[in-house]
């Protein structure tokens, strides 16, 4: 509680004076300020001063005594293999958040019986840090993810995380783990907000307590080719009134076989498709999808069944800008196989936040095989430059869609 009163009054001193020292003190919290003493004039100022502070999030910090970032070769990073020194935890005990630590990653103990594994109340999130023109930290659209976040939860029955504590923890680890994110285009520090319940017992029910942590993994670019489909007319993704647009464990561990059987036949990914007629297009393996049809872009709709993916919105914002056609609606696959016959069905392209855009090069459905490569992927190829490009500091960013990581003196 102490670094929450040296935080408070540390602002009011720099109300009052404009001029205070900041010192970083990484045995205690990321934020200890030692200031001029005497500088408050009356007892109400501190009052005012902390009913206005309590927003502010001050994280537990506990640094690693060796880091490991000297033995990563970022020029090589298996997707997804390789963590930063660092990770955020924060647990949820007697109906409350608890306060929120930043320490190093290590394996944690977890009983046996933890309801997470038996039940699947676990879920996460998917986004990365960048860094921009000046070598800064930059985060994409992260309010949607703290949004889709507590989405996820309330439909797994599970507590919100408050969304300026998720960001304000968010930006604490980014900053310390900056040196984390790879210098060249294309590559990214990918960061993985999950939460599991923690009770130690077996019954279907909520869980009582539960663990939020942040991750942060270096990684290079996701799908470097384009890739080879085929729709899926056995198994499902989703259904109406299930778990289809949260992100919930266990929706990734059902798309494991068929994604096998779909390799095991030489194609990469399968295509979703609804769960009564198997005839309306949903997503593709992790990804959200687009089509170009006689010069119009299409996605599926998300209506409970699709993830609400932040690159597909982010797409669907800057094509619209850019004097693009789009129109969200049930796409039926057979529509677009007679499309493909007419030489109207010329692009597809997947969307997520690992990949960005993903050239589709061809789609199979019933045995007829759409090769989609012959007149390039203009749209995908400029939605990918243009997103990638405003993460980058390349491309102005007209949304707003760019947040700066702030350095701890920034956020002090």
């Amino acid at each position: 509680m102490a670094q929450y009163y040296y935080r408070c009054l540390a602002d009011l001193a720099l109300w009052k004076f404009g001029n205070l020292k900041v010192l970083q003190n990484y045995d205690n919290a990321i934020f200890k300020i030692r200031f001029i003493p005497k500088i408050v004039s009356s007892f109400a100022e501190v009052i005012i001063l902390l009913l206005v502070s309590k927003l502010l999030i001050v994280n537990k910090f506990t640094p690693t005594s060796e880091s490991k970032l000297s033995s990563v070769d970022f020029n090589n990073i298996p997707f997804g293999q390789v963590f930063s020194d660092h990770f955020f935890i924060c647990d949820f005990k007697d109906g409350e958040w608890q306060t929120g630590e930043i320490k190093k990653l290590e394996p944690m103990s977890i009983h046996p019986g933890n309801l997470a594994w038996h039940y699947g109340q676990a879920i996460f999130e998917g986004m990365k840090a960048f860094k921009d023109q000046d070598n800064n930290p930059v985060l994409f659209r992260p309010e949607l993810h703290a949004q889709r976040f507590n989405a996820s939860a309330r439909r797994l029955c599970m507590p919100e995380f408050p969304e300026q504590r998720f960001l304000e923890s968010l930006q604490q680890l980014v900053d310390i783990e900056r040196e984390w994110i790879p210098p060249s285009k294309g590559s990214a520090l990918y960061l993985r907000p999950l939460m599991i319940a923690m009770d130690e017992a077996i019954g279907v029910r909520p869980s009582a307590n539960y663990r939020m942590m942040i991750l942060c993994l270096p990684v290079g670019p996701y799908y470097t080719k384009p890739v080879k489909l085929i729709t899926e007319q056995e198994f499902i993704r989703a259904a109406h009134g299930g778990v289809g647009e949260a992100k919930a464990a266990g929706n990734y561990a059902g798309s494991l076989q068929p994604a096998q059987l779909a390799k095991a036949n030489g194609f990469d990914q399968v295509m979703w498709l609804d769960a009564k007629e198997f005839k309306y297009v949903q997503e593709v393996g992790t990804m959200n999808i687009f089509f170009v049809v006689d010069g119009k872009i299409i996605t599926p709709i998300t209506n409970g069944t699709i993830l609400k993916g932040i690159t597909r919105m982010s797409a669907i914002e800057y094509l619209k800008s850019a004097g693009y056609e789009v129109e969200e609606k049930l796409v039926d696959i057979n529509d677009l196989v007679q499309a493909y016959k007419e030489g109207k069905f010329t692009e597809a392209f997947g969307t997520g936040t690992a990949a960005v855009s993903t050239k589709i090069a061809a789609i199979q459905h019933d045995g007829f095989l759409m090769n989609l490569t012959e007149k390039g992927h203009p749209v995908a190829t400029e939605v990918k430059d243009t997103l990638d490009g405003i993460r980058y500091g390349d491309v102005e960013d007209k949304w707003g869609w760019i947040v700066p990581v702030k350095s701890s003196l920034e956020m002090s």
